[in-house]
């Protein structure tokens, strides 16, 4: 994928090759959804969680000084989900988007995919949700 911002022209598919830090099946309780009844009792949901950026300097030295902790990341994570409510996942997935972009410049992509396993839905299913992905240079004005 080709975008032009700002007479940029950048190929954010290359983008998503590389180095990356990967989270995944991050289970949380939240109040998250337009329905009073999840308002009221909550519900599960499950983050997963990609964040590009370059990883040779920790992994030449070995230091967790040199990359971002995934501790850091999943305390962004919990901070949304656990938090104020919100209605849409696609709100949820773009503020914990926004943060991990805001507070880690070294990033430069995050894909967030946040999924409700217990729908009302006529039909098996593991679980529904969203998936975005943002990038610092069109997403986050620094």
């Amino acid at each position: 994928m080709t975008l032009t911002t700002a007479g940029v022209v950048a190929d954010y598919g290359a983008m998503l090759k590389g180095d990356k830090l990967v989270l995944r099946g991050l289970k949380f309780h939240g109040y998250h959804g337009v329905k009073p009844e999840e308002r009221k009792l909550g519900q599960k949901f499950l983050i997963d969680v990609d964040a590009w950026m370059d990883l040779r300097a920790s992994g030449n030295s070995d230091r967790l000084s040199d990359t971002i902790s995934y501790t850091d990341i999943y305390g962004i994570v919990k901070e949304v989900m656990e938090g104020a409510p919100h209605n849409l996942l696609e709100s949820v997935a773009q503020l914990i988007a926004s943060r991990i972009l805001s507070k880690y410049p070294p990033i430069s992509a995050v894909r967030v995919q946040v999924g409700k396993p217990h729908v009302a839905v006529h039909g098996p299913v593991d679980y529904l949700g969203v998936e975005i992905i943002r990038y610092r240079d069109i997403d986050i004005q620094t």
